[in-house]
């Protein structure tokens, strides 16, 4: 799962990679975490545009968001199926902004386990398009509220050692026809959401700070050494990450 990643560079960095019309002025994130607004590129009759959602989606058929789980990720094996996703995978999909993500290696259990955070950016630091999908919740009041939810797949062989999942991150030539929703098809979309070559990723220890969402600043980001964890090869079964836990979020997943 994906549910800690920061925003780093320039605001014009993103603007001339996605190819948007506004022109924001936001600072640099380094602990964006779930219910915060967050950026997104979406496209709207063949024009990229920015916009600020909160992370967290709320399917368009539900009438009140009290009590109900929070979704922060959509994992692309059940995105066709699931009622919350299948209106968002078909005509409002969108790519989060973002320069790299954390995870956490979980090691042990009970009392005995131990999260050791890690940072994980592109090697050629470009930016890092997360495919999402977003949705415009009306309440009864006649409130609303734009909404998303980064879509996840299983981890490639880097991110393995640590987790078994990830976002789906895009190849600059999957990022037109993920947004374009006329042009691409949900089954096609969904194609798109495969784990990402080993090779694009840098993957660190960071400060076990990063764990409180209230905590900000560069220092976040800097990795604690170098070296990064055994390949999932060497690692005896017993001791390889334990499963993701977005599966104890619910049948929504």
């Amino acid at each position: 799962m994906c549910g800690r990643f920061l925003i780093q560079q320039d605001p014009n960095v993103f603007r001339a990679f996605y190819g948007y019309a506004e022109q924001p002025n936001f600072p640099p994130r380094y602990n964006v975490a779930p219910t915060q607004p967050v950026p997104i590129v979406l496209a709207e009759r063949g024009e990229r545009h920015f916009r600020l959602v909160r992370w967290g989606f709320l399917p368009g058929w539900l009438k009140d968001p009290k009590g109900f789980p929070l979704i922060i990720n959509a994992r692309v094996e059940t995105l066709l199926e699931k009622a919350t996703f299948r209106g968002a995978i078909r005509h409002r999909r969108c790519v989060f902004l973002s320069d790299g993500f954390y995870e956490w290696r979980r090691e042990g259990t009970g009392k005995t386990m131990t999260r050791t955070p890690y940072m994980i950016r592109r090697a050629d630091a470009a930016p890092m398009a997360f495919a999402g999908v977003w949705e415009n919740w009306l309440g009864a009041d006649g409130s609303e509220i734009d909404t998303a939810a980064i879509v996840t797949t299983g981890a490639n062989g880097t991110m393995a050692a640590v987790h078994d999942r990830m976002p789906a991150i895009l190849s600059p030539d999957a990022i037109e026809p993920w947004l374009d929703h006329l042009g691409t098809g949900p089954e096609e979309a969904a194609a798109l959401c495969r784990p990402c070559p080993d090779e694009w990723l840098t993957l660190n220890p960071v400060s076990a700070r990063v764990n409180d969402a209230r905590n900000e600043g560069a220092g976040l980001a800097v990795p604690v050494g170098r070296a990064g964890p055994a390949p999932i090869a060497n690692i005896p079964p017993k001791d390889r990450p334990r499963s993701s836990d977005e599966d104890a979020q619910g049948t929504l997943f």
